[in-house]
């Protein structure tokens, strides 16, 4: 199947609307008047927060509990949701017999370097080639499948309604090495880990002043920071970042408030999928 008959069931790449358009867009989304008063409101809470060392793990909640947790504004890790999901006992060859011919849009090169321009580099192929490709990677930055709706594996991922409102799943896949540099986006955000590890580094939301952050867009900021190769020399303010390591394994389930900072490496072959909620984010609410 070619690139480009597989790119008639893809979605177009760029979203073409006026920036205006889309942040008025984006506050109707969410309830709110104001992205900017959004993101100014988390920052503040943020300051009050203390500073954490871990990210703490809870067992199973329900979304009464997960809620008031949330509440505080600070990320955890939840156990005994993900590892009950269908889609946990799929290997990697049964993703290729079963969903071979999906298609997805692979990111390519250097997509580090061009994570937050609108225009970085993509392929779309169908999965198997996909899995083909990041196999055997022409480079120490394997391709990698991110963000993206899967709809076919939606029926396998039981997801706690924890948000009033809550995106569309997306999923994330590809070999060790893959990686997603250090950024945040302000929804609050449930990211399971399926199959394989991932090492997450987070900063809190006020810390951006130490992280020489740039709009992407309204609800998504990126740091050319990297916290796994730290050049402090080019990035002096970084030493004052309070930045937590975290490790999430297969059945894990990770709260990344909004506003936090994050950056996420695959360990080993790697699926993931995580939902944005379109709300006022809990740590605003004060929980219910």
């Amino acid at each position: 199947m070619s690139e480009g008959s597989s790119a008639k069931r893809l979605p177009p790449r760029l979203d073409l609307q006026p920036a205006a358009r889309r942040e008025q867009k984006a506050a109707q989304v969410r309830g709110v008047e104001s992205i900017q008063a959004m993101r100014d409101a988390i920052r503040s809470a943020a300051r009050a927060l203390p500073t954490i060392t871990e990210v703490p793990r809870l067992g199973r909640l329900d979304s009464a509990a997960f809620r008031a947790r949330a509440a505080a504004g600070l990320p955890f890790l939840i156990g005994g949701v993900v590892g009950r999901w269908p889609l946990c006992t799929v290997t990697p060859q049964e993703l290729r017999e079963r969903f071979g011919e999906v298609p997805v849009r692979a990111r390519v090169g250097d997509y580090v370097a061009t994570a937050f321009a609108p225009d970085r580099a993509m392929r779309d192929m169908l999965l198997r080639e996909y899995l083909d490709l990041s196999e055997s990677p022409d480079s120490d930055l394997p391709p990698y499948v991110g963000n993206l709706e899967l709809r076919e594996l939606n029926g396998m991922c039981h997801w706690p309604a924890y948000f009033d409102k809550m995106g569309p799943p997306r999923f994330w896949l590809g070999p060790a090495r893959t990686v997603t540099p250090l950024h945040c986006d302000y929804d609050d955000n449930i990211f399971a880990q399926i199959r394989g590890s991932k090492r997450i580094f987070l900063a809190p939301p006020h810390h951006d002043a130490f992280l020489y952050t740039r709009e992407a867009n309204p609800v998504l900021f990126g740091s050319p920071f990297d916290p796994e190769a730290p050049d402090f020399d080019a990035f002096p303010l970084a030493r004052q970042a309070a930045i937590v390591e975290v490790v999430v394994h297969p059945g894990d389930m990770l709260y990344v408030p909004a506003g936090w900072y994050h950056q996420v490496r695959a360990l080993s072959f790697s699926l993931s999928a995580n939902r944005w909620a379109r709300a006022l984010p809990l740590a605003l609410q004060g929980g219910d």
